[in-house]
């Protein structure tokens, strides 16, 4: 680690991973993907995390967010232990303090926009759940469109509801997973503008999976990833 990531006191931890492995697949097909992780994700903090295609970014966001669950070692975020969750526990525990923006939207084709947003605040058990909808909509500048469908709002507006939705339950985790790839450039910045706003506004730690260097130029930390390590981890220079 560099002199500018030492001169940096710690936050207190959001995530932590020790010794996590996890392979997929089955019999000779099965691949390692993620070889003895760990790190430290400070409350707050926007992480790049950056590397090849099939180095396992993807993957071990997913292992942050609780969608996977590792074959080795511990993963402890926002203060629970998620190796003690069983699957119900674990769709609790997301639903109230992870935020998740996937690159392909994932709306419910049949729910208009008001209602992906506010139906998953219900099953939390938000009593206010369509006005935090409505008002999470209006941020994102969707205030017209609550009653449309997802095949009548154009890619953009999509990002915009699934954003709307990560950051409704105003969660301490917000994951996305290269959340400007089927977006055109103009419309990707708006997203990105959108989402680094929902981070600073509301202190939501970030980690954001990209390939665009750029991008994660804009967050405090890159991690690189290569062949399922970190190959380096460093804090960006302040901007």
């Amino acid at each position: 680690m560099d002199d500018i990531s030492r001169s940096q006191p710690p936050l207190p931890a959001a995530i932590t991973l020790a010794g996590v492995n996890l392979s997929l697949g089955r019999g000779a097909a099965r691949v390692h993907i993620l070889k003895d992780i760990g790190l430290q994700i400070g409350r707050g903090e926007a992480v790049g995390l950056v590397g090849p295609s099939g180095s396992g970014k993807s993957t071990l966001l997913m292992v942050m967010a609780g969608l996977e669950r590792p074959d080795t070692g511990s993963v402890e975020v926002a203060g629970s232990d998620l190796n003690q969750l069983d699957e119900d526990g674990l769709a609790r525990f997301r639903g109230r303090h992870v935020g998740i923006v996937f690159q392909s939207f994932h709306l419910i084709p049949t729910m208009t926009a008001i209602e992906n947003v506010a139906v998953p605040l219900e099953l939390a058990g938000a009593a206010d759940a369509y006005d935090r909808a409505r008002r999470e909509l209006a941020l994102v500048g969707l205030a017209e469109r609550l009653s449309h469908y997802p095949a009548q709002l154009s890619g953009g507006e999509q990002q915009r509801v699934a954003l709307a939705r990560a950051l409704a339950p105003n969660p301490a985790i917000l994951v996305a997973d290269e959340p400007t790839g089927n977006l055109d450039e103009n419309t990707g910045k708006q997203i990105v503008e959108l989402l680094f706003a929902g981070h600073q506004e509301r202190g939501t730690t970030l980690i954001l999976v990209t390939h665009d260097a750029s991008l994660a130029a804009r967050c405090d930390r890159v991690m690189r990833m290569r062949s399922g390590h970190i190959d380096s981890d460093s804090l960006t220079v302040p901007r």
